[in-house]
């Protein structure tokens, strides 16, 4: 089997050209070539597949095999490599995901692409929808704090304490309709609050004092499959830096944690933006590398600009239906 290891920001995966090769068990597959002792070595395995509804159809899973909605990343590697591998020669593409179609703008050098601008559509910010299983007593709280410090982001307008609680008397199912906003989490005995937002798949925000020193691999799994969360979430670590820069570390659900998160950097400047913290224009800072995140409110959409790098092209043989390999 021909495949291609790519990352975006360091978050690398297994990309599989499947007009010319067919995959059966992509769940198998990509726990195989994930391990990075035993496999190829990856955050995930992507699948780059025909589309009848857009130019190209992306289909990821997890190192832990675990179908995934959305990654930003890998989607910025798919246009450089239909583009790069002459599957096309438009520099606007669309990707079909399971989180929506996508569209690209491919920026080249010479004739190959260096960066990736990708429309990742409006954040989903209702409970309802992000999923988030949330106690409708701690929302309404958390919506009369926004109101108190002056948060619009809830309310859409400004409002006094009584004219929030007011919203949620008159109509309580409201409550799973509303954006969450430092939510409080229990973990290991420490109290955390955490903003959710949806980029098509789910994502939750902590604000930390000191991103490098914070222990993620404690903290990210137990709130990946938190009961607050349905379908597990990722978990994004985040320092405020500036009105337009943030640093941040990223717990993904059924990876771990990666040098970079693409769908987690909208999700953080969305959160960052809710709670005042910064412009609508940002720099996240990630091990891999910088993103610039804009989320357009007006036009209702978050954009994402990136950098995608291939690091080599190999051949993966399976034997014996053990998972032993080779590399050329």
């Amino acid at each position: 089997m021909k495949f291609t290891k790519m990352h975006g920001a360091g978050n690398d995966y297994v990309y599989i050209n499947c007009f010319q090769e067919q995959i059966e068990h992509p769940e198998e597959l990509a726990r195989a070539v994930s391990n990075r002792h035993f496999g190829i070595g990856s955050d995930g395995l992507v699948l780059i597949c025909p589309s009848k509804v857009a130019d190209f159809e992306m289909k990821m899973y997890n190192a832990d095999g675990s179908p995934s909605e959305m990654c930003g990343n890998a989607i910025r590697c798919v246009g450089k490599y239909v583009y790069d591998y002459g599957l096309t020669q438009k520099t606007n593409i669309t990707v079909e995901t399971l989180a929506g179609i996508k569209k690209l703008d491919l920026i080249l050098e010479g004739e190959k692409v260096v960066l990736v601008k990708v429309d990742m559509g409006a954040p989903i910010l209702k409970a309802s929808q992000i999923p988030m299983k949330v106690d409708k007593e701690q929302v309404i709280e958390s919506a009369l704090k926004c109101a108190h410090a002056g948060h619009t982001a809830m309310l859409h307008e400004p409002a006094s304490n009584s004219e929030c609680l007011g919203r949620f008397l008159d109509n309580p199912v409201k409550v799973e309709e509303e954006p969450v906003i430092d939510y409080p989490i229990q973990v290991n005995g420490n109290t955390f609050f955490l903003t959710g937002v949806s980029m098509g798949n789910p994502h939750a925000v902590l604000f930390v004092d000191d991103v490098d020193a914070f222990p993620i691999e404690e903290v990210g799994p137990h709130i990946e499959g938190h009961a607050l969360f349905p379908n597990r979430v990722n978990t994004e670590f985040v320092k405020v830096i500036n009105r337009n820069c943030v640093q941040m570390r990223v717990w993904e659900r059924g990876s771990g944690e990666t040098f970079a998160c693409g769908t987690g950097a909208c999700a953080a400047v969305v959160a960052c933006v809710l709670k005042g913290l910064t412009d609508e224009e940002v720099t996240v800072k990630l091990l891999g590398g910088e993103l610039q995140i804009h989320w357009d409110r007006n036009k209702g959409t978050v954009y994402m600009t990136g950098p995608a790098e291939v690091i080599y092209d190999g051949v993966y043989r399976l034997q014996n239906n053990n998972n032993k390999k080779e590399k050329e």
